[in-house]
């Protein structure tokens, strides 16, 4: 009989999201009739820019003749195009990267779990808690030993590099989801230091770099010093662009990047991912790839932007309320995630549950990102600017009694 991954095994029983669907689904059938605002998911809610559609519609109708027909991308590693794109965007906020060091994909979640085919089972692995959960997960199917670096309100949920561990690989997240933190300059060199001392490699998760409006605040782990040599940037155009039905972001590996053989020798590590995607995956469709390629031209920027700033003025009706309330909360200012404290002491699901049957609001229990996460909550500025002003009121009419 053919025999499992036992990892699996060790994974928590049902997937966070999916049990917050189970408990939606429950309410909405005993009220069929009421109207649910959903801010938990971080899906988007706004349409594509008319730049990318256009791309996007101009690219099909070149695969329906036969002269511009594409078939397989020659590389699998992505259009030059596109990623001659991308090296471009990373040098207007000043890190410079070649397009050669640029992959792309089909989402910063794929890449992000599909990383650790790379190292082997017995590195171990550090990640910031709360933690996105493909983080943790896809390390635990991967038969690796997990350990937590905290962030807590006492560090403004930032956690810090910690000495007493020596892992192989560390996922950090900024801005960070689910918390809305966001790293200094000062604090991704310590964890690079850190990296570079325990010859780790970091996983850095930049999905986010597009709501950082502070200039102070670093949008790329790249153009930290030292970085190149022990760190690898995933990135997504999910919600800088609004591509979650539309499926396209890219990983950077730096050149530079070389990660131990087995004899003590040392291998290029993009090499290695190469041969991985090379194997594992065909690429990203080519009128995807066009549509992507328009997000990073002038008109695209100046559309996209449009879409975060209406993002973004949604987070501040909720950080708003928040402040009204007089609730602490991070996130919401560089972040499209404001991350608060349930009130009363409450813990998070049954927050999530009073949230849910008195103001009809959706929203995502901390607890499902990790320990530190308990008594914490999380809200998404995705929704409509209608539904936000909205499920805001309800929120606070259940909090002011």
């Amino acid at each position: 009989m053919a025999l499992m991954n036992k990892g699996f095994l060790d994974l928590k029983k049902n997937y966070l999201f999916i049990e917050i669907g189970k408990r939606v689904k429950e309410y909405t059938q005993a009220h069929p009739d009421n109207k649910i605002i959903r801010m938990g998911i971080g899906d988007v809610t706004q349409p594509l820019a008319k730049t990318v559609v256009d791309a996007m519609k101009k690219a099909a109708d070149e695969m329906g003749v036969k002269e511009t027909f594409r078939g397989y991308e020659d590389s699998g590693m992505g259009y030059d195009f596109l990623r001659e794109a991308v090296a471009k965007y990373y040098a207007s906020y000043g890190v410079e990267i070649s397009p050669d060091e640029v992959l792309i994909s089909d989402g910063a979640k794929s890449d992000c779990g599909n990383i650790g085919d790379v190292f082997d089972p017995s590195n171990d692995v550090l990640v910031t808690d709360p933690a996105y959960p493909v983080y943790v997960d896809s390390n635990i199917m991967g038969g690796r030993k997990v350990y937590y670096a905290d962030s807590t309100e006492e560090n403004g949920f930032a956690a810090m590099p910690d000495d007493n561990i020596k892992p192989g690989m560390i996922y950090l997240c900024s801005p960070n989801n689910p918390t809305g933190s966001v790293y200094t300059k000062e604090q991704l060199k310590a964890w690079v230091d850190y990296a570079l001392k325990n010859k780790a490699i970091i996983i850095f998760d930049a999905a986010y770099e597009a709501f950082i409006s502070d200039p102070e605040l670093p949008r790329s782990i790249l153009g930290i010093e030292g970085a190149r040599k022990c760190a690898i940037e995933i990135c997504s155009l999910s919600k800088t662009a609004g591509f979650t039905g539309t499926r396209c972001g890219y990983t950077v590996i730096p050149k530079e990047l070389m990660i131990e053989t087995p004899d003590g020798g040392e291998m290029s590590f993009m090499q290695l991912w190469c041969r991985r995607q090379g194997s594992k995956f065909n690429g990203v469709s080519y009128p995807v790839q066009r549509a992507a390629e328009a997000v990073f031209t002038p008109e695209g920027i100046k559309q996209t932007r449009e879409t975060i700033a209406y993002y973004m003025r949604n987070a501040k009706v909720i950080a708003d309320t928040f402040d009204s309330l007089g609730i602490k909360y991070t996130g919401g200012k560089n972040s499209p995630y404001i991350w608060f404290k349930c009130p009363d002491g409450e813990d998070s699901w049954t927050f999530f549950d009073r949230l849910l049957n008195n103001a009809e609001v959706v929203g995502t229990p901390g607890a499902g990102f990790g320990k530190n996460g308990d008594g914490w909550f999380r809200l998404t500025a995705f929704g409509t600017y209608e539904n936000t002003v909205e499920a805001m009121e309800r929120v606070k009419k259940l909090l002011s009694k």
